[in-house]
């Protein structure tokens, strides 16, 4: 009986009584409200706008930075934290290891609470600039110039000195990046913007080079980015580029010079007033495609992915010409004869007195 006395007084001192749990239950509850009370009561942003449309306030925090140095860059910026309360606060609302680096446009005013949860979320600032299929590298370099929002690196650099800066091997810039839209934070670098689009431009050419179909007349990967984007300014309609690039490749394979409009207003560069003349048909540039064969020494713009897939698989034709059409296609033609008709009808505008149509 005793032993049994002895376990319950044993057991009994072990729980705490009721009382007890709802002390520290209060306490616990006290503690929290005081923390995050204090976390999103009391304001950390300057109530005073640092930007010119007033409503926010703006900071910017570092790529690989921890919660010390994110606390130093948004004190040095005017908010008004310290590393213990961002540590606390972060931990807090377990998004220590969810901070992004960016540019935010903070509530004037806002808590350490709101800070942190819309850093968490990465509600940042973004800019983006869009690299157009078929636009040259003077046109690349002149809308790169032109975004306030980048730091620049590159103004006043010629195409040489920015090929060593993207480490890249090539005798021109011209076709290397590739198009799309790339989103970025203000204040980046515009070499990063360069140095994305060609990474992607060689992920993208290797796939595909890789890919090819058997037997082309073209020795490199670079000579697949040369006629890509000769078949990008020659079409009009997505359907018709794997024809485009059968005609150039028939060409290349017999030897005849591929005689492309887009190849010679190239070599005339920048300054080309829209208007092709005969003249410069026959002005000698490495460009002029009429006067040499084979393919021009670089690429003659910016070929987008579906371009440089249509030259590593051109259709299964014998086509050897072809003429536009006036709304955006273009007509095939397997012979000479066959292509003045063509040129006759939908250039030239005249109708055989045979055909009614």
């Amino acid at each position: 009986m005793s032993r049994k006395i002895q376990k319950r007084g044993f057991f009994m001192k072990r729980w705490p009584s009721y009382r007890d749990l709802k002390k520290w239950l209060t306490l616990a509850v006290v503690l929290l409200g005081l923390l995050y009370g204090t976390i999103f009561l009391f304001p950390v942003v300057p109530n005073q706008s640092n930007t010119v449309d007033g409503s926010s306030y703006r900071v910017k925090i570092n790529p690989n930075s921890g919660l010390t140095s994110i606390s130093d860059q948004l004190r040095a910026q005017g908010l008004a934290v310290n590393s213990v309360a961002l540590h606390l606060g972060a931990r807090s609302l377990l998004v220590a290891s969810k901070l992004k680096p960016g540019t935010y446009l903070l509530p004037n005013g806002a808590s350490l609470g709101k800070v942190l949860l819309q850093i968490a979320r990465g509600d940042r600032v973004t800019e983006s600039i869009a690299i157009i299929p078929g636009m040259t590298i003077w046109q690349l370099r002149a809308l790169m110039d032109s975004q306030s929002a980048m730091i620049h690196r590159t103004k006043g650099m010629n195409n040489k000195e920015l090929l060593q800066q993207l480490n890249l091997n090539y005798s021109s810039d011209e076709g290397l990046f590739l198009p799309d839209t790339y989103v970025f934070d203000p204040d980046e670098l515009d070499l990063n913007i360069y140095r994305r689009a060609a990474q992607a431009m060689q992920k993208q050419l290797m796939q595909i080079w890789e890919q090819r179909e058997p037997g082309l007349p073209l020795k490199t990967p670079y000579e697949l980015l040369i006629l890509a984007s000769i078949i990008e300014k020659e079409t009009g309609r997505l359907s018709d580029r794997n024809l485009v690039s059968a005609v150039f490749i028939n060409r290349l394979n017999k030897g005849m010079p591929l005689q492309t409009d887009p190849t010679v207003i190239y070599g005339i560069g920048p300054k080309f007033d829209g208007n092709l003349k005969k003249a410069d048909l026959r002005r000698d540039t490495p460009y002029n495609t009429y006067m040499h064969k084979g393919l021009p020494p670089t690429p003659i713009a910016m070929s987008s992915k579906e371009s440089i897939l249509a030259a590593a698989h051109p259709a299964k034709s014998n086509a050897l010409f072809f003429v536009a059409k006036g709304d955006g296609s273009s007509h095939f033609s397997q012979n000479l004869k066959e292509h003045e008709a063509a040129v006759d009808r939908y250039q030239r505008k005249i109708i055989p007195k045979n055909n009614s149509n």
